[in-house]
């Protein structure tokens, strides 16, 4: 059995995610259970600061690279010595900045051995990049969890900062980025002072505005075949005008985000389902807003149930997943697959790192 904590940062900038995990094989299934978990709260500085690390200077940018790799390693120094814990290792994902595959680069923030350094454990992060050398989009990797631990679904939907969807289709496991699911969600509520919409009370009082939601729905993006994946800079280039061009109020904005994001995902989810009975399982902070997934349920239809897993379960996959993709580089197995992200083939990917003092 391995014991690894697992950390992710994810694109809503809600805060670091820690999760301890323990992770073994039990015949030709990998099973885990979740023992301890925390989540560290973004200041309103550190927020800032990874959130605008797209327009730092590379100077600057390397430096918060550094930083943020120190303070991780802090974070789990503290958290394993409070929780009295032993681990095998930390498998941190970082926090991303840069993801442009089709320009071959993707950068994920926490230096791996300042974080190694100052935890005093061995470390495995940067998962992505090798798989964006090998031409593929780097993303999503939480398909490789849904493969191994949660194969009884039909579909996976992730509802982080932008939604992504996982499935087995043909003997292959394929998996791409679908959209936008909490990051303008929270892009609304910070500018009324709201860090989110709580249960999505907002969005429920308001009403649609169509002609935005006519807007969203014409992306470009929504047309690409898949595999593909997306971030921040499409949302800041492509959404944030739309957003800000409309004199919507704060609630019709929430409203009518939330329609359109759960048109987006039905409408892939149909294009790969059977026509039978089918369930999808749906993690990431999304979950816990009700209106949400109330609607979701609405734009699936009868045939598609929604499923809704324990609140450590919604909040920690991804920090769980990250665990178990450390496991498979430490034993030098695949955890990048090439169905899911088009690289030229499937790869074992993650750079470890050991404390030098």
């Amino acid at each position: 059995m391995f014991k690894v904590l697992g950390l992710m940062s994810g694109t809503s900038l809600d805060g670091l995610d820690l999760a301890y995990c323990h992770l073994w094989e039990e015949g030709q299934n990998w099973k885990f259970s979740i023992e301890k978990t925390k989540e560290i709260g973004y200041g309103s500085k550190m927020r800032n600061r990874l959130k605008n690390a797209i327009h730092l200077t590379d100077e600057a940018h390397r430096q918060l690279h550094d930083e943020y790799g120190v303070w991780l390693g802090e974070q789990v120094k503290s958290f394993l010595k409070e929780a009295h814990l032993e681990v095998d290792f930390v498998a941190s994902h970082g926090h991303t900045s840069h993801h442009r595959p089709e320009d071959g680069f993707t950068f994920q923030l926490g230096n791996g051995q300042l974080l190694a350094d100052n935890c005093g454990k061995k470390v495995v992060c940067d998962f992505r990049t090798k798989d964006v050398s090998l031409g593929g989009q780097g993303a999503p990797l939480v398909p490789i969890g849904d493969s191994l631990l949660f194969h009884q679904y039909d579909f996976c939907l992730n509802l982080g900062g932008i939604s992504n969807i996982s499935l087995e289709k043909d003997g292959k496991r394929i998996a791409y980025d679908i959209g936008m699911a909490n990051m303008p969600l929270n892009f609304v509520t910070e500018k009324i002072g709201l860090a989110y919409d709580e249960n999505g009370n907002l969005a429920r009082s308001g009403s649609q505005n169509s002609e935005l939601l006519n807007q969203l729905n014409a992306l470009e993006y929504y047309q690409l075949p898949h595999p593909k994946s997306t971030g921040y800079e499409w949302f800041s280039e492509k959404v944030v005008p739309l957003i800000e061009d409309t004199k919507a109020s704060h609630r019709d904005l929430l409203h009518t985000l939330i329609h359109h994001n759960c048109e987006q995902i039905a409408k892939e989810v149909h294009q790969h389902a059977t026509g039978k009975f089918q369930e999808i399982l749906v993690t990431g902070g999304g979950a816990l807003n009700a209106f949400f997934i109330e609607v979701l349920q609405e734009k699936l239809g009868p045939k598609i149930k929604v499923t809704t897993p324990s609140r450590t379960l919604i909040a920690y996959k991804e920090a769980l997943v990250f665990a178990l993709m450390g496991v498979l580089r430490v034993q030098d197995k695949t955890n990048v697959l090439s169905s899911v992200t088009g690289s030229s083939e499937d790869s074992c990917s993650g750079i470890i790192f050991y404390p030098q003092h």
